[in-house]
């Protein structure tokens, strides 16, 4: 028994997409885990996956980035490291100059086809091949795979899946066939892991597809939101996953106490026009294939423990945040540190013995302090309001501890 309590288990890292805004999600709740569950080194887990921007997060501490130091990045500019948002949004040029260039061929073939046989053929459909004609992708990411090989050949790291401590999987998808593919898994380790995280994070029609080899990969979220089975197969004991993304519920963020300082949400969400309704639609579509996967994996993985944390359905600040902003992000990592904390706190009685299972511990002296923070006091403008929500779940906590009682 002794032995079995010392043993170390085998501990993962899941993190799903979500834009920059989902990254800078996913580095708050991080730093709320690594600072509460006594005995956990997010940079000493045994497995790290990560899906579109989680790719990236998850390359990064894999190479050592603790959750302190990517905060420090996000909200202090703490180093010359800091991802430049703008490498997102640069024109892809090269895909505009090669439509453009196809253009007269498609032109003539298609007029040449519709003289072939005028009297059968529509204009439309003799024409519909100048489609070919349409670039695959608005914006160029091969800014990524710059900053990233950047990054990692310096200060010890490495961009080689097979020099890394520990095991790091980046899901994408193969366009042609329609599988995932998990760079770092054998087989697909020899690709650099900053060409990987780019072919993750190819979230088709804004960014091209990334040719790797032969093949054209994209966004490895197009199969899975989270991936987790990838970890899972790989004897993960517990699993550790963070999804950014998740539906808004205008009716249950109405429902907030009196005290709450933050600000109402629409009423209705067709209020805010078609790029809300897609955005719900979106993450409605992806939140519910996640949800369905959970379920399987209590029943395919009955013997390991999957942890999932996400933003609560009423979290305005994500949900109306545009998923591409980083002008916010100091604001955004301090609002997903603090609300982790209190989700923690407030599932504490559940998550105290999954965690003692596997040689770790729930500290809830750090939970109740208040006075913690990811910023600077000199830029702490809404840790009020973020008290206030951790009173708020503190307040929902012991209503329900009361109801248990009587």
């Amino acid at each position: 028994m002794a032995a079995a309590a010392t043993r170390r288990a085998k501990i993962g890292l899941a993190l799903a997409g979500g834009g920059p805004v989902g990254g800078i999600y996913e580095v708050g709740a991080m730093v709320a885990l690594a600072e509460a569950i006594e005995g956990a080194d997010f940079t000493e887990f045994d497995i790290y996956v990560g899906v579109s921007s989680g790719a990236i997060i998850a390359a990064a501490v894999a190479n050592g980035l603790g959750p302190a130091t990517l905060a420090r990045m996000l909200v202090e500019n703490d180093a010359d490291e800091v991802f430049d948002p703008e490498m997102l949004l640069r024109p892809a040029f090269a895909e505009y100059l090669r439509c453009a260039l196809s253009v007269p061929v498609l032109l003539w073939s298609s007029l040449r086809q519709y003289l072939s046989d005028p009297w059968h053929l529509r204009l439309i459909e003799s024409f519909q091949g100048l489609g070919h004609a349409i670039p695959t992708g608005v914006f160029n990411n091969a800014g990524i795979d710059q900053l990233l090989r950047k990054l990692f050949s310096t200060a010890g790291r490495s961009n080689d899946f097979r020099q890394l401590k520990h095991r790091l999987l980046l899901v994408a998808t193969d366009l042609d066939t329609g599988e995932s593919v998990a760079f770092g898994s054998e087989g697909h380790d020899e690709v650099p892991i900053s060409v990987a995280v780019q072919a993750s994070a190819a979230l088709p029609g804004l960014f091209p597809p990334v040719k790797i080899g032969e093949r054209y990969f994209v966004d490895g979220a197009l199969i899975k939101t989270l991936h987790a089975s990838v970890a899972l197969h790989e004897g993960v004991e517990l699993l550790i996953c963070i999804n950014p993304l998740v539906p808004f519920d205008s009716r249950l963020a109405a429902q907030r106490s009196p005290g709450d300082r933050r600000a109402p949400p629409p009423a209705h969400l067709v209020d805010g026009g078609l790029p809300v309704v897609l955005a719900q639609t979106f993450r409605a579509i992806i939140h519910s294939r996640m949800r369905t996967g959970m379920d399987r994996y209590r029943l395919e993985f009955a013997n390991a423990d999957v942890v999932l944390f996400e933003p609560t359905r009423d979290d305005a600040e994500m949900f109306f945040t545009n998923v591409f902003s980083y002008r916010s992000r100091s604001r955004l990592c301090e609002h997903a540190y603090q609300r982790t904390r209190g989700d923690l706190y407030r599932r504490h009685h559940e998550l105290q013995p999954i965690l003692e299972r596997h040689g770790l511990a729930l500290n809830l002296g750090v939970l109740k302090d208040h006075s913690r923070s990811l910023l600077s006091r000199k830029r702490r403008p809404d840790l009020a309001s973020s008290a206030s929500a951790l009173d708020s779940s503190l307040h929902d906590l012991e209503c329900w501890l009361k109801a248990q009682q009587s």
